[in-house]
């Protein structure tokens, strides 16, 4: 009879008791949740890798918004000069032709204030020997009545016929200076055209239109609207202006 013991009916084997042991209980515990982190971690790595790429995806355009405006400045600045033998005499021909000039815009409705003098030179140099002056003049005409003011640009060579010698300087120009009203406005117009070219773009290539990403603002411009903005002498400035911006925005794409 062997002497290797046997064991009692009913007594659990070593395998069996390790599995009952609390130690392995809890390393199983510990181990299950290990894995069912790294399931968890795994997946939600991967659904930022896909939403950071869908995130990546954005498309650039340019929007552009103009507007007719009509300026609401007129500045008309007047050169005229008077040549002479001595300084004196040159001088009073000068006073002479601004008596002219302001007695000119009085009679077409301008008050006494919208004239001021903006500055005066004085030259000399020598004709066969004999000493010559020549005194310059400025003024410069400033007024929120554009109508008025085209009357007067129409009726400038009336102030030459009167003998005064208008010099290359003089010239009306027209300025719209209510930008920051209209701002606003035509911001939002060229973001609305760059959206509709960001739709465009993303139908021709099976994609939607998302929020905007960034956005920048480019320069307002102020031309003249049917062509050369003139304000120089021998060109005539128009007060019908054309406003003009255009904004680059980043659409993300879904």
């Amino acid at each position: 009879m062997s002497d290797t013991p046997v064991e009692s009916l009913g007594a659990e084997s070593p395998r069996q008791r390790f599995w009952h042991e609390p130690a392995t209980r809890r390393w199983l515990g510990s181990a299950g949740l290990l894995a069912i982190g790294l399931i968890v971690g795994g997946y939600l790595l991967g659904d930022g890798l896909t939403r950071a790429k869908a995130a990546d995806r954005a498309v650039t355009v340019r929007g552009l918004a103009e507007r007719n405006v009509t300026a609401d400045l007129a500045t008309w600045t007047i050169a005229y000069s008077a040549t002479a033998g001595d300084m004196a005499s040159a001088q009073a021909s000068v006073d002479e032709d601004s008596k002219m000039i302001r007695a000119f815009f009085a009679e077409l409705g301008f008050p006494a204030e919208a004239l001021q003098p903006t500055g005066v030179n004085v030259t000399t140099y020598t004709d066969n020997g004999v000493a010559r002056f020549t005194v310059r003049q400025r003024m410069a005409l400033r007024s929120t009545d554009i109508k008025r003011a085209e009357a007067a640009v129409k009726r400038q060579f009336d102030l030459v016929r009167r003998g005064v010698m208008l010099e290359e300087g003089s010239g009306m120009a027209y300025t719209f200076t209510r930008l920051n009203d209209i701002k606003p406005a035509m911001v939002a117009a060229a973001t609305k055209d760059a959206r509709k070219a960001a739709e465009q773009f993303a139908k021709d290539s099976g994609a939607g239109v998302g929020a905007i990403k960034s956005a920048s603002q480019g320069y307002f411009e102020v031309t003249a609207r049917d062509g050369d903005s003139g304000g120089s002498w021998g060109v005539s400035d128009s007060p019908f202006k054309k406003v003009r911006v255009v904004t680059t925005v980043d659409f993300y794409l879904r």
